[in-house]
């Protein structure tokens, strides 16, 4: 595997000068705004566990919340244990609320693909089922020009062994998780799955992004 960090880099200073527009024809994308003007702004991901996801979301200079939480099916108001059978559609999401003065969405999502193995269908390692696929939910046509071009660039520099199967939609509906599942591996950072899966994760993480880390982390 190529340099992931270095491509990514590079099409970060790429793609500030240089939009590349590719609309899927089996998703309409024609009523997502061209572009968000507020602040915060939001990006939606799916990256497996988000636990995971969080924890090391929360890590990044500018993002000033991450809920974890369900979104891209089609039951309303889905529990913990209804999305994990797998036949809610739903996808374990982060919604990433963030100042884009301070850090911007390529950033994020230049972070989005070192986070998490953006090949593996339906699963991130042994965590297995549509509810840990790989997915970003785009909020706006701008979004959507930058996601479509860091995906085709990715494979065209053949980054990864196999192609990104990262679904891209429309951000729809998003349904914050339980209370206990925000945080979750600050208030439960000694059980085994955070031990054995998120820690190691979300050390690689921070040294990758060392420089854009919050004060103190």
């Amino acid at each position: 595997m190529k340099n992931l960090y270095i491509i990514l880099v590079a099409l970060f200073v790429f793609t500030s000068c240089q939009g590349q527009e590719k609309q899927s024809k089996k998703t309409d994308f024609s009523k997502l705004p061209a572009k968000n003007t507020a602040n915060p702004d939001t990006a939606t991901f799916a990256a497996g566990c988000f636990w995971c996801t969080e924890a090391q979301f929360k890590e990044l200079k500018g993002v000033q919340q991450v809920v974890s939480g369900y979104t891209g099916g089609w039951v309303a108001n889905p529990s913990y244990a209804q999305v994990c059978t797998g036949n809610t559609g739903h996808a374990e999401a982060t919604n990433i609320i963030f100042d884009p003065n301070v850090i911007s969405y390529d950033k994020l999502l230049e972070a989005f693909f070192v986070a998490h193995d953006p090949t593996q269908l339906n699963r991130q390692g042994n965590d297995v089922g549509t509810q840990y696929r790989s997915a970003i939910f785009v909020h706006s046509k701008e979004q959507l020009d930058k996601v479509q071009f860091y995906i085709a660039a990715l494979n065209k520099e053949k980054v990864y062994n196999e192609p990104i199967v990262t679904e891209v939609m429309p951000a729809v509906v998003f349904y914050p998780a339980e209370d206990y599942h925000q945080d979750y591996y600050r208030l439960n950072g000694k059980e085994p799955y955070c031990q054995l899966v998120i820690k190691p994760k979300l050390e690689k993480f921070k040294r990758i992004f060392s420089k854009v880390l919050k004060e103190g982390e």
